[in-house]
């Protein structure tokens, strides 16, 4: 029984805190990010990578924000949701003639209560925390969750 506990917590710290360094240049975003789904795959989680625009060009600062909340996001997946599948997807989206980069993170878990967590003083830290740094970066976040349906979570940052 100590094994399997010690994997969990070695699993949780490297979703967290992803001890191996960011290189965007030899993995891209995409790797990078594909790289923090492998503790949910080796618990038997299905991960969806969906990346149509797989070559697109992100700014350093923006991959690096965009790669932070996927590690959040996919850490709550791990600790909480209680998933059998996960979709990553991240791509380009255009409004007007605006263009930018988007990261969706959905789940088939249990789901939470968003406003509960976004005001609570113990939970919602790290959301709390992203919607920030996202909003500094003239980005949003919409968080939609549900028991029924699970939680999916749009980070969507300007390439403009």
């Amino acid at each position: 029984m100590k094994s399997l506990l010690s994997d969990d917590v070695v699993a949780v710290r490297g979703v967290l805190t992803d001890t191996h360094p960011v290189d965007f240049h030899a993995l891209g975003l995409t790797g990078a990010i594909n790289r923090l789904t492998l503790p949910l795959r080796k618990r038997g989680t299905v991960v969806h990578l969906d990346t149509p625009h797989h070559a697109m060009e992100v700014d350093r600062r923006s991959a690096t924000l965009l790669y932070r909340a996927a590690q959040e996001l996919l850490s709550n997946v791990y600790k909480f949701a209680q998933a059998s599948a996960v979709t990553v997807r991240l791509g380009c989206v255009t409004h007007g003639t605006s263009h930018g980069v988007q990261l969706k993170v959905t789940d088939d878990g249990g789901g939470f209560d968003v406003p509960a967590a976004m005001i609570g003083r113990h939970t919602g830290m790290g959301l709390r925390l992203m919607r920030v740094a996202v909003g500094l970066a003239g980005g949003d976040v919409i968080i939609e969750s549900s028991a029924a349906a699970g939680t999916c979570v749009t980070v969507t940052l300007p390439l403009d």
